[in-house]
C-alpha cells in the first residue's frame, strides 16, 4: 500500500501561508506563498522521516521504499 501524507494548507490574515501534516508531529511551517509552503513543508516531512531513519524508527512508508 502506497500512503500518501496529506498537506493542510491554511492562509493567515497577513498573506502568509501554513503548511501542516496532520500524521507528522511538528511538521508546521510558513511561506510566503501557497507553492513555497508546500516547497517547505515537503522538505521538512523529508527531514522527520530522514531523522526517524537514522535513529531506527522508520515507519512502514518508509520500508515500502526501498528494497535490499
Amino acid at each position: 500500500m502506497n500512503k500518501k501524507y496529506q498537506i493542510e494548507l491554511e492562509q493567515e490574515t497577513d498573506g502568509r501561508w501554513i503548511a501542516e501534516i496532520g500524521a507528522l508531529s511538528g511538521a508546521m511551517v510558513y511561506g510566503n506563498t501557497r507553492e513555497q509552503a508546500i516547497m517547505n513543508i515537503e522538505a521538512l516531512a523529508l527531514r522527520i522521516l530522514a531523522d526517524r531513519l537514522e535513529h531506527g524508527e522508520a515507519s512502514e512508508e518508509l520500508n515500502l521504499l526501498f528494497a535490499a
